[in-house]
C-alpha cells in the first residue's frame, strides 16, 4: 500500500461496502439527466411552497382574511411537510423515487387547481394541504435518486447541489409568480402553475427511472412495519448524527427566513426596510456556492466531515448565545456575523447531514433515514418559530424571543459532539 493510500481517511462503512454487495452505480451523463429532472421537481416544489408570500395581499382581499388567519396557510403546509417526512421516507424505500415523484407532482397540481378556484379560506387550506403533501415527498426522493444513480463518493456533492437548487427555487418564486398574478389574475396565475406542474409530471414519467439500466435490483422482502423501519434507521449511528447536525445548523437561519428575520432586523436591530431586505437577500444568495464546494470536498476526503461539524455547530450556538445575552441589545456587526454564519450553516447542512445519514445503510434503505434527518431540522424550525412568536406576543423583545432557538442549537450541538466523539 502506498503512503498516500495509508494516509487517506476511510469512508465509514455501509452495508453496501460488503464484498457480496452489488457494484456501485457509475454515474455519468444519464445519471445527471435523471437527477436534473428530479431536482427540477424540487425547484418547482419550492416555488409552490414560497409562492403564497407573493400572493399574500391578494389572498387577504380574496378570502377576506386577516393576517392571523392567513398565517395558517403556510404554517399548516409546513406542518404537513414535517409530519410526513418519515412516511415519505418509507414510501421512497417501498415504491421508489419515480412513482413517489409522480404522486407528489399530481398532488401539487391538484392543490394548485383547488387554490386557484378557492373563494374561501377552507378551500384554500385544502389546496395548500395538497401542495404540502406533494412537497413532502419531493426532496427525499431527489436525494434517493442520487443514492441510486451515483457512486458513494458523489453523494455529498449531489445532496449539496440539491439544496442549492432548492434555495434558488425559493428565491426565484417571487418574480415569475408576481408576473403571472399580475397578467392573468388569481385564477389564471395559479392555473398556470398547475399546468407547469403537469408538464413536469410528464417529464418524470418519460425520462426518470429508479436505477440505471442493468443495475441489480434488490431482493424483494416482506414490507417492514413503520416502527421497525424507524428503529432500523436509528440503530445506525449515521442517521442519528445527521439528525443532530441538521437540527443544529439548519434551523436558525430557516427560522429567520420563514418569518422572523425581516422583523428582527427592522424592529429589533433598527435597520431600514431596504437594508434588511438587501442583507437577507445578499446573505441568502451569496453563500449558496459553499454547499457544492463542501460536497465535493467531502466526497473526496470524507474525514473532514467530523472536524468540520464539530467546529461549525458549536460556533453557531455560541454566536446565538452572544446575540441573546449581549447587554442592551447586540451591536449590528455581531448581528450580521451571526446571521451570516447561520446562512452558511443552513446552506451547507445537506452536504453533511444527509451524507452522515447514509453511514451504516445501503442505498436501498436510505429513505427513512433521510426522512428522519429532514424532519429533525424542520421540526426544530417550527418549534423555534412558534416559541419566538409566543415570547414576542407576551411583550418581550427579540433577544428573549430567540432564546429557544439558542437552546435548541446548543443542545443539538452537544448531542452531535457526543455522537461524533464516541
Amino acid at each position: 500500500m502506498s503512503a498516500e493510500a495509508s494516509r487517506a481517511p476511510a469512508r465509514p462503512q455501509t452495508s453496501g461496502d460488503r464484498a457480496d454487495a452489488p457494484p456501485e452505480p457509475a454515474g455519468g451523463a444519464r445519471a445527471w439527466l435523471v437527477w436534473g429532472i428530479g431536482v427540477g421537481v424540487y425547484f418547482l416544489a419550492m416555488f409552490h411552497r414560497n409562492g403564497l408570500g407573493v400572493a399574500a395581499l391578494q389572498a387577504q382581499e380574496r378570502f377576506d382574511a386577516g393576517p392571523a388567519l392567513l398565517s395558517l396557510l403556510p404554517m399548516l403546509q409546513l406542518l404537513v411537510y414535517v409530519v410526513l417526512q418519515v412516511p415519505a421516507g418509507i414510501m421512497a424505500d417501498r415504491v421508489g423515487p419515480r412513482r413517489s415523484l409522480l404522486a407528489g407532482l399530481a398532488a401539487m397540481a391538484a392543490g394548485a387547481v383547488l387554490f386557484a378556484a378557492a373563494s374561501d379560506v377552507a378551500t384554500a387550506v385544502a389546496g395548500r394541504v395538497l401542495i404540502g403533501l406533494g412537497d413532502a415527498v419531493t426532496f427525499l426522493n431527489v436525494i434517493r435518486l442520487g443514492a441510486l444513480w451515483f457512486p458513494r463518493r458523489r453523494y455529498a456533492l449531489v445532496s449539496a447541489l440539491t439544496g442549492v437548487v432548492g434555495g434558488l427555487g425559493q428565491v426565484a418564486s417571487v418574480a415569475p409568480l408576481s408576473f403571472l398574478l399580475g397578467g392573468l389574475g388569481w385564477t389564471g396565475g395559479f392555473l398556470a402553475t398547475a399546468g407547469i406542474t403537469g408538464a413536469m409530471l410528464l417529464g418524470v414519467a418519460l425520462l426518470v427511472r429508479d436505477r440505471p439500466a442493468g443495475a441489480q435490483r434488490p431482493e424483494r422482502h416482506a414490507a417492514v412495519p413503520v416502527i421497525a423501519s424507524v428503529r432500523e434507521a436509528l440503530r445506525a449511528r449515521g442517521p442519528r448524527v445527521g439528525m443532530a447536525h441538521h437540527a443544529a445548523v439548519m434551523a436558525p437561519y430557516t427560522m429567520l427566513g420563514v418569518l422572523w428575520g425581516y422583523p428582527f432586523l427592522v424592529e429589533g436591530v433598527g435597520l431600514s426596510p431596504s437594508a434588511a431586505r438587501t442583507l437577507l437577500t445578499v446573505l441568502g444568495v451569496g453563500v449558496l456556492w459553499l454547499s457544492p464546494v463542501l460536497g465535493a470536498v467531502v466526497g473526496r476526503h470524507p474525514g473532514v466531515r467530523r472536524p468540520f461539524a464539530l467546529c461549525l455547530a458549536p460556533l453557531l450556538g455560541l454566536g446565538w448565545l452572544a446575540l441573546v445575552a449581549w447587554p442592551s441589545g447586540p451591536p449590528v456587526p455581531l448581528v450580521v456575523a451571526v446571521v451570516a454564519v447561520s446562512a452558511a450553516g443552513a446552506v451547507m447542512a445537506p452536504a453533511l447531514s444527509f451524507d452522515f445519514a447514509r453511514d451504516g445503510l445501503s442505498p436501498e434503505r436510505t429513505g427513512v433515514a433521510s426522512g428522519l434527518v429532514n424532519m429533525s431540522g424542520f421540526a426544530t424550525t417550527v418549534l423555534a418559530t412558534v416559541l419566538a412568536g409566543v415570547v414576542l406576543e407576551a411583550g418581550h423583545g427579540f433577544q428573549a424571543a430567540f432564546v429557544p432557538v439558542t437552546v435548541t442549537t446548543l443542545g443539538a450541538s452537544a448531542v452531535l459532539a457526543v455522537l461524533l466523539r464516541r
